[in-house]
């Protein structure tokens, strides 16, 4: 795959450690759908990152991959649009994580700021492993197993896209340069014909010499265009373009969510961890006695007391659920005293029933067909696979492992 190619393909996964929630909903999933007509997408359930904190209790995780995989469809997440894959179904996510772990310095792996803070907040579990310890890197693994350019991420997940981008950096330091490489440049540039192999050469100059941006990717379409010279010299071009040697795993960029941090039932983040949440397939009874439980403005002791919105979690929620109108009605009603908090979460609750709704009746489709689940995720490991293969390929052979 080629650097210009990268920066269409986009890659993300999610550890099957529960039922889906709202949070997923509007902070990922909405997000992937959008995605997936944008992008050549890899969807991945992340098992083996599961077992990094959760290896004593592995008896769910197969419950929890198929429960995914169902919400994943029921929000509109398509296999004609997008690969949906297990990472343990493509056993070449563990060989790329093996063989960059060669590399990978320890204290990269140490000064990953979330291993101390798992650490701290994950007190009642044993997580002194070496999985724990190295699955900044397996996650670096699952992005440059596909060349991806571009991987959604969350503001919190920044250091693991940049830990990636290092890895990915080193590992083209120490293997990227082959023996010959110019002489091999120059010959790709012969292969080009007369009139494509001058353009080449007059572009590269320009950038390399004028740092004219726009010649560097004019030049890159030119190369991406050829389909009469193999891979191998396309990544030499791409390289020699760039005054670097071959480029074999492309530095991912992270592409920021849009959607906002969801509020759970008490204010803070919706986490199952913290027992605030709505879950995707929760029935119409049982999102309506959670919303009604909520906690609102402390403020509003009675009901003639004006309320400030802005420290209520049922506001946050209709700004996530309701339309405008019925926003700036809460809003005004609260602050007037105008209506009371119950009121306030009638339409709400009538909101997310609706909002939730298809996606249940989808999710019912799936769950009564799990055949068909199985079938698409198994479909979904075959497509990664022939990816994974191309990359496992070229990192073999610039590691000296090329054995054919």
């Amino acid at each position: 795959m080629s650097s210009m190619d990268s920066q269409r393909r986009v890659v993300s996964g999610m550890r099957p450690s529960g039922r889906l929630h709202l949070g997923h909903y509007h902070g990922v999933l909405k997000n992937w759908v959008r995605l997936q007509h944008e992008y050549e997408c890899f969807f991945c359930i992340v098992d083996w990152h599961a077992l990094t904190t959760d290896y004593e209790s592995s008896g769910e995780i197969s419950q929890n991959v198929m429960s995914m995989a169902v919400d994943w469809l029921a929000a509109g997440v398509s296999p004609s649009s997008a690969t949906l894959f297990i990472q343990s179904q493509v056993p070449e996510h563990a060989e790329l994580h093996l063989l960059l772990s060669m590399i990978c310095p320890l204290g990269w792996l140490e000064r990953v700021p979330s291993y101390k803070e798992l650490q701290q907040n994950l007190q009642d579990k044993n997580l002194d492993t070496y999985g724990f310890l190295g699955y900044p890197l397996l996650q670096a693994a699952d992005i440059l197993l596909y060349r991806a350019g571009l991987v959604p991420v969350g503001a919190d997940q920044l250091p693991h896209i940049e830990f990636a981008r290092d890895v990915a950096r080193r590992f083209n330091h120490l293997y990227g340069r082959e023996d010959d490489f110019e002489s091999k440049a120059e010959a790709a540039i012969r292969k080009l014909g007369k009139k494509t192999s001058r353009l080449y050469v007059s572009l590269r100059k320009n950038y390399q010499e004028q740092g004219d941006v726009e010649a560097l990717n004019t030049a890159r379409a030119v190369i991406k265009e050829q389909q009469t010279i193999t891979i191998g010299d396309q990544e030499r071009l791409y390289g020699y373009l760039e005054g670097c040697g071959k480029l074999l795993l492309p530095e991912p960029q992270a592409l920021l969510g849009e959607a906002p941090k969801l509020s759970g039932l008490d204010g803070g983040k919706m986490a199952k961890s913290n027992s605030n949440a709505i879950y995707l397939r929760d029935t119409p009874t049982e999102i309506e006695e959670k919303i009604r439980r909520m906690p609102t403005d402390p403020a509003r002791v009675h009901r003639s007391d004006p309320g400030e919105p802005t420290r209520c979690p049922v506001w946050q929620m209709h700004l996530a659920h309701s339309e405008e109108a019925v926003c700036q009605w809460a809003e005004q009603g609260c602050r007037s005293a105008g209506i009371g908090c119950l009121e306030c979460k009638a339409p709400l609750i009538d909101s997310i029933k609706a909002d939730l709704a298809p996606l249940q009746e989808r999710a019912l489709d799936y769950e009564q067909n799990p055949d068909l689940v199985r079938s698409i995720l198994a479909e979904g490991a075959e497509r990664a696979r022939d990816e994974a293969r191309e990359t496992l390929i070229d990192v073999r052979q610039a590691m000296g492992l090329n054995y054919r």
